[in-house]
């Protein structure tokens, strides 16, 4: 007999973030659902939702299992592992005014306001959480709270990796005779491959969109093997189109860089800015002079992909992938390829040998000879 199945995906109904879960009607599932707090019923979307927070996407695991299949779509599997509310820490504390230093060290370094952020939340939840004086901190503070806190909360690898990241470089910095930063081990990396498209679905997703603008974000992305932020920092003036170049400026580690430009998405540009004439950012939202947000344009591609028949939970960074295969796919040399994504080790570009096909369809199978 085969398992049930339901669907999970996130969206915002009546302005608020919520869960939506989706199956065909079944008495048994209808009533595992009724026991999740505030799950109610949309009669307009024929759909069941509930708010969206990590505690309930843990939830519905629990509740779910052996029971039903659940996919995600859209969602990253381990939402789950994510990290609950950020401790609120008074800035009149001492791990307060630790913070601060910390938030005025960062910035100095000229960091992004998002590391920023989750630097400073990541320090302020072990600093929490350790609760003794900064000069008291030693080793097995790290491993215990590794035991208990992240391995204790079944939270993910990335998030460990966040924290580790942001006590090293707080110790580091400001360092107490206590706690060797050398010793404080980051957990072994999940070697998995990136999600790539073939070519023929790439076409139909960047066909999909009617609209003008939609079709230039998606097409200039896969073009050039931007990432979602690097699209949306653009300006109309980086667009070289004598040279057939994009210069992306700050992109991942502080880098820039020049991407060719093809003749084909030149001519769509052009279109594109005659119809919208934006004034300060390439693509700007419904107000002149602010960026396009990047939760906007992934619902540009969820959409697209709809539309063009694509039942997998594609994302943005799912496009940058393509383009980075299919330039192996084509014969271009690593180097290069490394190059145009801004990777600054050679290591990174090397996992797209792992999901070219261009070598491995032409290995035989050892079947033919049976």
């Amino acid at each position: 007999m085969n398992m049930k199945k339901i669907v999970l995906t996130c969206s915002r109904f009546k302005g608020k973030p919520r869960i939506f879960l989706k199956f065909e009607y079944d008495d048994e599932l209808i009533s595992i659902v009724k026991k999740l707090d505030g799950a109610c019923w949309s009669g307009s979307l024929r759909v069941w939702h509930i708010k969206d927070s990590a505690e309930n996407m843990k939830k519905i695991e629990q509740l779910l299992h052996g029971i039903a299949e659940i996919e995600f779509f859209g969602i990253k599997k381990d939402r789950m592992n994510e990290r609950l509310t950020p401790v609120k820490i008074s800035e009149d504390t001492e791990i307060g005014k630790s913070l601060r230093r910390f938030n005025e060290y960062l910035t100095q370094k000229r960091y992004s306001k998002n590391t920023i952020k989750v630097y400073n939340e990541s320090l302020g939840i072990f600093l929490a959480w350790v609760s003794k004086d900064e000069s008291e901190i030693n080793n097995s503070d790290i491993n215990q709270f590794n035991t208990e806190y992240i391995l204790g909360n079944n939270y993910g690898r990335s998030y460990q990796n966040q924290i580790i990241s942001a006590i090293k470089l707080y110790f580091s910095k400001f360092r107490n005779k206590e706690f060797d930063v050398e010793l404080l081990e980051r957990p072994r990396k999940k070697r998995g491959l990136p999600n790539v498209l073939s070519k023929e679905e790439v076409k139909r997703i960047l066909e999909a969109p009617v609209n003008i603008k939609h079709k230039a974000m998606l097409s200039l992305i896969y073009a050039c093997g931007l990432r979602c932020g690097e699209l949306l920092s653009l300006r109309p003036q980086d667009i070289d189109s004598k040279r057939e170049l994009l210069r992306v400026w700050e992109g991942k580690g502080m880098k820039d860089r020049f991407v060719p430009l093809s003749g084909r998405i030149l001519v769509l540009l052009r279109t594109y800015y005659i119809s919208y004439r934006p004034v300060k950012w390439l693509f700007e939202g419904s107000i002149k002079g602010n960026k396009y947000s990047s939760r906007s344009l992934q619902q540009v591609l969820k959409a697209a992909s709809r539309k063009a028949g694509i039942k997998k939970p594609v994302t943005l960074h799912w496009l940058r992938h393509s383009y980075a295969t299919h330039l192996l796919e084509n014969g271009v040399n690593l180097r290069y390829i490394q190059e145009i994504l801004g990777h600054s080790s050679s290591k990174t570009t090397e996992i797209y040998t792992h999901v070219s096909n261009r070598e491995i369809r032409n290995i035989k199978s050892p079947f033919e000879d049976l």
